[in-house]
Protein backbone atom coordinates (compact mmCIF):
# COMPACT_ATOMS: atom_id res chain seq x y z
CA UNK A 1 0.00 0.00 0.00
CA UNK A 2 1.39 2.73 -1.01
CA UNK A 3 0.14 6.41 0.90
CA UNK A 4 -0.54 9.69 -1.67
CA UNK A 5 1.61 12.80 -1.55
CA UNK A 6 0.09 15.25 0.96
CA UNK A 7 -2.24 17.61 -0.91
CA UNK A 8 -0.92 21.27 -0.53
CA UNK A 9 -3.23 23.94 -0.65
CA UNK A 10 -3.74 25.60 -3.84
CA UNK A 11 -2.06 29.16 -4.99
CA UNK A 12 -4.82 31.75 -3.54
CA UNK A 13 -5.76 33.36 -6.73
CA UNK A 14 -6.37 37.55 -7.28
CA UNK A 15 -10.02 38.43 -6.49
CA UNK A 16 -10.50 39.20 -10.16
CA UNK A 17 -9.90 35.27 -11.55
CA UNK A 18 -11.85 34.33 -8.49
CA UNK A 19 -14.66 36.96 -9.94
CA UNK A 20 -14.33 35.46 -13.34
CA UNK A 21 -14.91 31.61 -12.98
CA UNK A 22 -18.07 32.66 -10.72
CA UNK A 23 -21.46 31.27 -11.77
CA UNK A 24 -24.33 33.59 -12.25
CA UNK A 25 -27.40 32.23 -11.45
CA UNK A 26 -30.45 34.47 -12.62
CA UNK A 27 -33.82 33.89 -12.91
CA UNK A 28 -36.10 36.76 -14.81
CA UNK A 29 -39.86 36.70 -14.05
CA UNK A 30 -42.02 37.92 -17.38
CA UNK A 31 -45.66 38.25 -17.94
CA UNK A 32 -46.69 36.18 -20.63
CA UNK A 33 -45.60 37.31 -24.15
CA UNK A 34 -46.64 40.91 -23.45
CA UNK A 35 -43.73 43.26 -25.44
CA UNK A 36 -42.32 44.00 -22.28
CA UNK A 37 -41.77 40.59 -21.18
CA UNK A 38 -40.25 40.00 -25.03
CA UNK A 39 -38.05 42.58 -24.67
CA UNK A 40 -36.49 41.78 -21.27
CA UNK A 41 -35.85 38.30 -22.48
CA UNK A 42 -34.27 39.23 -25.31
CA UNK A 43 -32.00 42.15 -23.34
CA UNK A 44 -30.97 39.74 -20.45
CA UNK A 45 -29.90 37.33 -23.11
CA UNK A 46 -28.00 39.40 -24.94
CA UNK A 47 -26.16 41.50 -22.20
CA UNK A 48 -25.73 38.04 -20.64
CA UNK A 49 -23.76 36.71 -23.69
CA UNK A 50 -21.74 39.87 -24.42
CA UNK A 51 -20.52 40.04 -20.45
CA UNK A 52 -21.32 36.79 -19.22
CA UNK A 53 -20.39 34.04 -21.91
CA UNK A 54 -20.77 30.33 -20.25
CA UNK A 55 -20.79 32.19 -16.60
CA UNK A 56 -24.55 32.31 -16.29
CA UNK A 57 -27.87 30.34 -15.80
CA UNK A 58 -30.70 31.86 -16.38
CA UNK A 59 -34.63 30.91 -15.65
CA UNK A 60 -37.21 32.70 -17.37
CA UNK A 61 -39.97 31.95 -15.15
CA UNK A 62 -43.46 33.03 -16.60
CA UNK A 63 -45.65 34.44 -13.57
CA UNK A 64 -48.67 33.02 -15.29
CA UNK A 65 -47.52 29.74 -15.49
CA UNK A 66 -45.68 29.75 -12.16
CA UNK A 67 -47.39 31.64 -9.39
CA UNK A 68 -46.14 29.83 -6.25
CA UNK A 69 -42.40 30.74 -7.55
CA UNK A 70 -43.11 34.46 -7.67
CA UNK A 71 -44.86 34.25 -4.35
CA UNK A 72 -41.94 32.82 -2.72
CA UNK A 73 -39.78 35.30 -4.27
CA UNK A 74 -41.94 37.96 -3.36
CA UNK A 75 -42.58 39.43 -7.48
CA UNK A 76 -44.78 42.45 -6.83
CA UNK A 77 -43.40 43.89 -10.68
CA UNK A 78 -42.63 42.22 -13.55
CA UNK A 79 -40.45 41.84 -14.98
CA UNK A 80 -37.93 41.42 -12.75
CA UNK A 81 -34.23 39.98 -12.75
CA UNK A 82 -33.16 38.37 -9.36
CA UNK A 83 -29.61 37.92 -9.40
CA UNK A 84 -29.40 34.70 -7.05
CA UNK A 85 -25.89 34.42 -7.30
CA UNK A 86 -22.85 35.59 -6.45
CA UNK A 87 -24.08 37.72 -3.83
CA UNK A 88 -25.60 39.64 -2.45
CA UNK A 89 -28.97 38.89 -3.52
CA UNK A 90 -29.94 41.81 -6.59
CA UNK A 91 -33.94 42.68 -7.88
CA UNK A 92 -33.99 44.74 -10.98
CA UNK A 93 -37.34 45.91 -12.58
CA UNK A 94 -38.27 46.81 -16.12
CA UNK A 95 -37.57 45.35 -19.65
CA UNK A 96 -33.98 45.69 -18.66
CA UNK A 97 -33.28 47.97 -21.82
CA UNK A 98 -30.77 50.40 -19.82
CA UNK A 99 -27.71 47.46 -20.26
CA UNK A 100 -25.41 50.33 -17.96
CA UNK A 101 -27.86 50.15 -15.16
CA UNK A 102 -28.59 45.93 -15.57
CA UNK A 103 -24.38 45.78 -15.53
CA UNK A 104 -24.31 47.31 -12.40
CA UNK A 105 -27.35 45.86 -10.68
CA UNK A 106 -25.91 42.69 -11.52
CA UNK A 107 -22.20 43.96 -10.13
CA UNK A 108 -20.76 43.23 -13.41
CA UNK A 109 -18.01 45.70 -15.21
CA UNK A 110 -18.50 45.82 -18.76
CA UNK A 111 -16.36 43.31 -21.17
CA UNK A 112 -15.11 47.07 -22.77
CA UNK A 113 -13.55 47.92 -19.71
CA UNK A 114 -12.30 44.35 -18.73
CA UNK A 115 -10.09 43.91 -21.84
CA UNK A 116 -8.57 47.79 -21.88
CA UNK A 117 -7.72 47.46 -18.08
Amino acid sequence: MTKAAPKTPAAKKPAGERRKKAKYLLRLYVTGTTGKSVRAIQNVRRICEEHLAGLYDLEVVDIYKNLPLARGDQIIAAPTLIKQLPAPLRRLIGDMSDEQRVLVGLDIRPRRARDNG
